[in-house]
């Protein structure tokens, strides 16, 4: 047997015994972790809700307008519709009951041709544009509504597609009145379904007479009277911010041969063009060349 040295023994005894005291003893202290950051959850985005004004009417047909301004103006604006100026107080808020308001800003299509349609509306404020679209992208004015007319009737009476487009053309409120509540109305209405169908023939009437001039007048005679008919603004000489692409557009011509012919009248005093502005300056001149044969 082979024997060990007690010097090899005591030295590994005591190398064991260092070690064990160089492991031993308090663990070193150490800076507690942070706890973990909380996990922010992204909010979900709310959906955009759309303001609409429903304008509450008693029984009796009185109309409730507590702080309500928008129903006091879409009352007023039926009073002077020609649509339902024959209605009584009775029938317009009994109409009003199913109506609510919608803003636009300058710009914005309010609906678009050939576009499933199943309201019709009304111009409580600003201009509306009625179009239509033509080859290369232009497009065909058809009228400039201002605060008391309606469109839309076409495809709320037929239940067909748009037939024409419609835009802002300044910040538009529009009350809108829906074809499920409308027909019912007519039918118990007769004097109202009436007063629509003048409204329709006469925009037939203003139609064909639009396609009369086309075919059979110059366009001096129908920029002419694109301009006497146009609403102008303030006092004293008539007034109208239209440019000449939009003076083309509603004429039937295009902008370099309105541009010649505005030049022309403006060499002659008939007319101003200042500042963006057109300015009639002598519109019995321009009432000749309508009238002229």
């Amino acid at each position: 047997m082979r024997r060990v040295s007690p010097s090899v023994g005591n030295y590994r005894a005591s190398d064991r015994k260092c070690s064990e005291n160089r492991h031993s003893g308090p663990a070193p202290a150490t800076s507690p972790l942070p706890p973990p950051p909380k996990r922010r959850l992204r909010p979900r985005h709310a959906p955009v809700r759309i303001k609409i004004h429903h304008w509450n009417v008693r029984g009796n047909g009185a109309k409730t307008m507590a702080n309500n301004p928008a129903a006091e103006r879409g009352l007023k604006l039926l009073e002077k519709c020609a649509l339902f100026s024959a209605l009584d107080d009775k029938a317009r808020g009994e109409l009003a009951a199913h109506a609510h308001l919608r803003h636009f800003t300058a710009g914005d299509a309010i609906c678009r041709i050939d576009e499933h349609g199943d309201s019709m509306m009304a111009v409580v404020l600003g201009v509306v544009r009625i179009s239509l679209p033509v080859a290369r992208g232009k497009e065909i004015i058809l009228a400039d509504l201002p605060a008391g007319e309606m469109f839309g009737e076409i495809a709320l009476l037929d239940g067909k597609p748009r037939s024409a487009n419609a835009t802002a053309h300044t910040n538009c409120e529009l009350m809108v009145l829906e074809r499920r509540d409308v027909l019912p109305f007519l039918d118990r209405n007769p004097a109202a379904c009436m007063k629509l169908m003048e409204m329709l023939c006469a925009r037939i009437r203003r139609s064909d007479e639009r396609m009369s001039d086309i075919a059979f007048f110059d366009l001096p005679s129908r920029l002419a009277k694109t301009l006497l008919s146009y609403p102008a603004q303030g006092h004293g000489a008539a007034k109208l911010s239209l440019s000449q692409r939009e003076l083309a557009e509603m004429s039937g011509g295009t902008r370099e041969n309105v541009n010649r012919c505005l030049r022309d009248w403006q060499r002659r005093g008939i007319l101003e063009l200042k500042d963006r502005w057109t300015i009639i300056l002598k519109p019995e001149a321009l009432r000749e060349l309508v009238t002229s044969p």
